[in-house]
């Protein structure tokens, strides 16, 4: 009887801490996140709330491989645990505090990742929103060289699955777009192309169409945003331009393998400025 009781009581506690961790979920929570991961409305925790004191200082590398279709477990893998009061099960959105240094000063930023039904990554956001300027990598200037810095952009991070409109330009997307076009709207006599790539699923026809699509979606987003229209010209290349190569292999397996060539870039030749 004495054992039976000890078994019973050793479950109840595991029952219990299980369900405190589905239980368990950020205090301050989004508004209205649709099965897609959208959230109508993005709220960020108070940073006096957080659970791992001090934020910390990620490895700027491994947040930009952060992307759409990521599970909790590779997440976590990247950033670490969450900083606030999240849970695991059942729960949503993570939010960290993450500090950087920049010309000598330490920059402090709220960072939330937001899940689907299925409870992979969806979107991402930035408060404030600039410091998504921090992950825009930019091709140094060589002294005697011409002026030119390239921006690379994962298509997946810009678009939903398949989209190509302004309107399907998902959050993290716009966040670094307008970074961009921040830095490019008072290039003079710059010269900037957009051109838009893709993986080689699919046929050919599509896939240059699509990619010559949303090249010209990221030109209407930075002429939005101030940079000169006609100072930017767009072009897709389709699956012309694969920066990696991959075996054929079970569908998802395979999307995963070719992220790298779906892309967008932003090539600008500042040479001629004054």
């Amino acid at each position: 009887m004495k054992r039976t009781l000890k078994i019973s009581s050793a479950l109840l506690i595991s029952i219990s801490a299980a369900l405190l961790l589905s239980a368990c979920g950020t205090r301050h929570v989004s508004r209205d996140i649709s099965p897609q991961g959208v959230a109508g409305e993005v709220v960020f925790p108070d940073p006096a709330h957080i659970v791992m004191k001090g934020g910390t200082f990620p490895n700027l590398g491994d947040l930009r491989l952060v992307g759409p279709g990521m599970t909790k477990d590779q997440l976590y893998q990247l950033l670490g645990r969450p900083h606030f009061h999240e849970g695991y099960a059942g729960v949503r959105e993570w939010d960290y505090l993450f500090h950087f240094r920049k010309n000598g000063q330490i920059i402090t930023c709220q960072y939330k990742v937001i899940y689907d039904k299925d409870y992979l990554a969806q979107t991402f956001h930035w408060a404030p929103a600039s410091c998504a300027d921090l992950l825009v990598e930019a091709a140094p200037v060589v002294a005697g060289e011409s002026k030119e810095r390239n921006f690379s952009l994962s298509a997946d991070a810009l678009f939903a699955f398949a989209k190509y409109g302004v309107d399907d330009i998902l959050p993290r997307g716009r966040e670094e777009l307008a970074a961009i076009a921040g830095k490019l709207k008072d290039a003079d006599n710059a010269s900037i192309k957009v051109v838009g790539h893709t993986d080689r699923i699919g046929s050919e026809a599509a896939n240059q169409l699509l990619s010559q699509r949303r090249a010209q979606t990221v030109r209407e987003f930075l002429v939005a945003r101030g940079v000169a229209a006609s100072a930017i010209t767009a072009e897709g290349r389709g699956e012309s331009e694969p920066v990696k190569e991959c075996e054929d292999q079970e569908r998802t397996a395979l999307i995963a393998c070719l992220t790298p060539n779906r892309r967008v870039e932003i090539r600008v030749d500042a040479s001629s400025n004054k």
